[in-house]
């Protein structure tokens, strides 16, 4: 079993920062995922700047030894990024091994991808991010002497055999991608011809996705209260109390601050996604950030290129942590909104009102329309891309042309505007 230590740099320069609380609390679940680990301490650490060199400064450094000397550990854990070099400084100095928020990911990652195209994308998340990090592992660079021309200095032609290794490995892995990728092109070429809808569940991390997809289709998928349990887009078919029949789609959870190599490494993995009818949104409701986590989620789904033309439904889950007034508010509030559901997945509270809501949303005939608004419509024009049903847009001298794939109930609403 591994010892670590878990540090929260809450760096007062920061102004995107969160409450440093839920940040350590979020790094201690992170290092809690990772099987063989156990924290041994956690902590807040004050910084009024970044220092270039060691991240924290010396004192701060000489204070964080004696507490790892102190605590027997082997390992210490940066929420947060942390350049090689500060990397290479801070292990040197305390003697341990240091991993940064992408490190600690990349290696939960590792440890939770099942299938053969998840395994495959992270290895190319990995290699990516290993490229970036060839300095540590080259310290004897401090001897070499710099070469005239074309003959350089020994360290410098090693790094660039890791580099090219690296690249060879990063080609052979998008080679063996592309492969499965287009297996599960025919896959889903195949599903295409059976006329079922794509049902995909996606969200914060430990909001439940699994809990609710085990809700709905009775399936044993990992359920943990662990972050990133699922990695792996999981799916199965569902029948809907109007006898209709759809596939659901268990993803992977989505983090703040995830590191862009990710992003990229995982927009296959979340494919399902991109193909579905209708997304599911399910959000921890009583998470004390729960509104920013949602945000979090909104920008994946943007950068990951999820068109706004498709469905959402919010599912504010675990209300059973939640009591007294607070719930009422909350089940009100959900009440007055025709896409957002309160429930529980764990009690099964709330979740038969859910699959109501699913089977009326997709059962809806839609038919197509062209519409042009004036630049004065502006709140019209807002309330068709919140509803998701705006197809195309063109703009001209005297407003906007839409193009709209919409109900008769939401054409209706549209005229009550």
């Amino acid at each position: 079993m591994t010892r670590a230590l878990v540090l929260h740099p809450d760096i007062k320069s920061d102004r995107d920062r969160r409450l440093p609380e839920h940040g350590l609390a979020e790094a201690v679940s992170l290092a809690a995922a990772l099987p063989g680990l156990e924290v041994a301490g956690a902590e807040i650490v004050r910084l009024p700047q970044v220092h270039p060199g060691h991240l924290f400064g010396s004192g701060k450094v000489e204070e964080l030894k004696a507490r790892i000397e102190a605590l027997e550990v082997t390992l210490v854990l940066v929420d947060g990024p942390v350049s090689p070099v500060q990397q290479r400084n801070l292990e040197k100095e305390w003697g341990v091994k240091l991993l940064d928020r992408t490190g600690l990911i990349l290696e939960i990652f590792a440890d939770r991808a099942r299938t053969r195209e998840g395994v495959l994308q992270v290895e190319l998340a990995a290699l990516s991010y290993q490229r970036t990090r060839l300095v540590r592992a080259w310290t004897h660079l401090e001897r070499q002497r710099g070469g005239l021309g074309f003959v350089g200095g020994p360290g410098e032609t090693q790094i660039e055999a890791d580099r090219r290794a690296i690249d060879e490995a990063v080609t052979r892995i998008r080679r063996q991608l592309a492969k499965v990728v287009k297996t599960r092109e025919l896959h889903r070429a195949a599903r295409k011809k059976v006329p079922f809808p794509v049902v995909a569940l996606v969200g914060y991390t430990n909001a439940g996705k699994s809990t609710l997809f085990n809700r709905m289709t009775g399936a044993e998928v990992l359920a943990k209260d662990m972050l990133f349990a699922t990695l792996d887009p999981t799916m199965r078919g569902v029948t809907l109390p109007s006898g209709r029949k759809v596939i659901l789609s268990d993803t992977v959870g989505f983090i703040s601050d995830l590191p862009t190599q990710l992003v990229a490494a995982f927009r296959a993995t979340l494919e399902e996604v991109l193909e579905a009818d209708l997304i599911l949104h399910v959000r921890d409701i009583a998470h004390p950030e729960t509104a920013e986590q949602a945000q979090d989620v909104a920008d994946i789904l943007a950068e990951l290129g999820v068109a706004e033309n498709v469905t959402q439904i919010e599912v504010w889950n675990k209300l059973d942590l939640v009591t007294g007034e607070a719930r009422s508010a909350l089940e009100v509030q959900a009440a007055r909104s025709e896409r957002i559901c309160a429930i529980s997945a764990l009690t099964g509270e709330g979740t038969p009102e859910l699959l109501d809501l699913v089977s009326e949303l997709l059962d809806e005939e839609k038919f197509s329309r062209s519409l042009h608004l004036g630049f004065e419509d502006g709140r019209r024009r807002a309330w068709l891309h919140e509803e998701g049903v705006v197809e195309s847009e063109a703009q001209d001298d005297t407003g906007y042309q839409l193009e709209l794939r919409w109900t008769a109930r939401q054409e209706k609403r549209f005229r009550d505007l």
